[in-house]
C-alpha cells in the first residue's frame, strides 16, 4: 500500500488533523498544562493515535472499556469470548469486582472486567501491560477467587436448595502486552488454553479454565501471514496500531470499522481524550515501578538461594574436612600407641 492508501483518514473522515488538534489543546490553559506535563515520546503518541497516523492499540484500558463494554455493546464482547472460548457464548451482564478480591493498589493489571455470560458462567478480561513474573501462580490465586464468588452467591440465592451442581464453569482470560520470557519458548504459539484433566481419562467437571494470549508473539504472526480468521481479527484489533493492517482488518471484517467510528468519534473530545490518557501514562508508570519491583526481588531471591546453596556447598565440604581430620587423628593415634 502506498501512503495515501494507509492513511487512515481516508476510511474515518471524522479523523482531525495534529495542527488542528494541538490548536484545540492551546485554548484551554489546564489542557495544556496537561499536555507539556507529558514526556516528548508520549506527546506524540497521543498526537498519533488522535490524527490517525498510528491506530490504537485497544488493550488500553479506557479504549478497552469504552469500546468493549457490554454494557453499551454485549455483542462485541460476546464475540470475542465465543473465538477465546471456542463455543457461542453471550454476555448477559458486566459485575462489579468485587470486593474479596486479591489484589494491590499496584497491580500490573490494566483493564480488568468480570462477566456472566447467559448459562451462568463467570468470565474475567485481563489486560496487562507487563507480564507477571508468576504468571501461573497469580491466575490460580484470581480463578479460585472467582469461583469462591459464585459459589457464594449461589449457595445465598438458593439457601437450602444449593447444590454444587449449580455451580457453572469460570474464565480467566488473561492479554500480555509484553509476555514473560516462558512465553517466547514457544514462539509458534500465540493462545494457551489450560484445564484441568486426569492422568487416567476419567473425566469429571473440573470448573476452572484459563486462556493466556502473549500479543507481542501474536504480532510477529500477524507481520508473517496477515489476517487470516475472526480470531486474528480481534487480536489484530486489540494489539495492533500499524495502519495498514487496520484497513486489512476493516476491509476483511467490516463491523471492526464501527468500533473504530466509534473511538474516532470520542476523538473529537480533546478533553476527554486527554484525561484518557493522562490515566493510561499514570497506570504505565505504575506498573513499571511494580514490575521492577518484582523482578529486583526475584533477582534477590535467586541470588539468595545460591548464596544458601554456595553455603550449603561449604559447610558440607566442612564437615568432610571434618570427619577426615578426626580419621586421620584416630589413625596418628592407634599407629603411636602401636610404637
Amino acid at each position: 500500500m502506498n501512503h495515501k492508501e494507509t492513511n487512515l483518514a481516508n476510511y474515518f473522515p471524522m479523523i482531525r488533523t495534529k495542527e488542528a488538534i494541538l490548536e484545540d489543546i492551546r485554548r484551554n490553559d489546564s489542557l495544556q498544562d496537561t499536555f507539556e506535563g507529558w514526556t516528548k515520546d508520549h506527546q506524540k503518541e497521543f498526537l498519533n493515535i488522535c490524527s490517525g497516523t498510528k491506530g490504537v492499540k485497544m488493550l488500553y484500558d479506557s479504549f478497552f472499556k469504552e469500546c468493549l463494554n457490554p454494557e453499551y455493546d454485549p455483542e462485541r464482547l460476546s464475540d470475542l469470548l465465543s473465538e477465546l472460548i471456542q463455543c457461542k457464548v453471550k454476555v448477559k451482564e458486566i459485575l462489579p469486582n468485587d470486593s474479596t478480591r486479591l489484589g494491590d493498589e499496584m497491580s500490573l493489571v490494566i483493564t480488568d472486567i468480570v462477566v456472566e455470560l447467559e448459562d451462568g458462567s463467570l468470565a474475567n478480561i485481563e489486560v496487562q501491560k507487563l507480564g507477571y513474573l508468576f504468571t501461573g501462580e497469580r491466575a490460580s490465586c484470581y480463578s479460585a477467587d472467582l469461583l469462591l464468588r459464585q459459589y457464594k452467591r449461589l449457595r445465598d440465592l438458593k439457601k437450602s436448595k444449593f447444590s454444587y451442581k449449580d455451580i457453572a464453569p469460570v474464565y480467566t482470560v488473561v492479554f500480555l502486552e509484553n509476555s514473560p520470557a516462558i512465553f517466547h519458548e514457544f514462539e509458534e504459539s500465540f493462545i494457551h488454553r489450560f484445564t484441568s484433566i486426569s492422568d487416567t481419562g476419567i473425566k469429571l467437571n473440573m470448573l476452572q479454565n484459563f486462556i493466556f494470549i502473549p500479543i507481542d508473539i501474536f504480532l510477529k504472526k500477524l507481520h508473517n501471514e496477515g489476517i487470516n480468521n475472526k480470531l486474528d481479527a480481534w487480536l489484530a484489533f486489540l494489539g495492533c496500531d500499524e495502519p495498514e493492517y487496520i484497513i486489512q482488518l476493516i476491509t476483511k471484517y467490516p463491523e471492526f470499522k464501527r468500533i473504530y467510528d466509534d473511538l474516532y468519534e470520542m476523538c473529537q473530545n480533546t478533553e476527554r481524550v486527554i484525561e484518557m490518557w493522562s490515566k493510561e501514562l499514570q497506570i504505565l508508570d505504575r506498573n513499571t515501578v511494580k514490575y521492577m519491583i518484582d523482578d529486583l526481588q526475584e533477582q534477590l531471591d535467586d541470588a539468595k538461594e545460591q548464596l544458601d546453596s554456595a553455603n550449603a556447598t561449604i559447610a558440607d565440604k566442612d564437615a568432610t574436612i571434618a570427619t577426615l581430620l578426626e580419621k586421620l587423628q584416630k589413625y596418628e593415634s592407634e599407629n603411636d600407641s602401636k610404637t
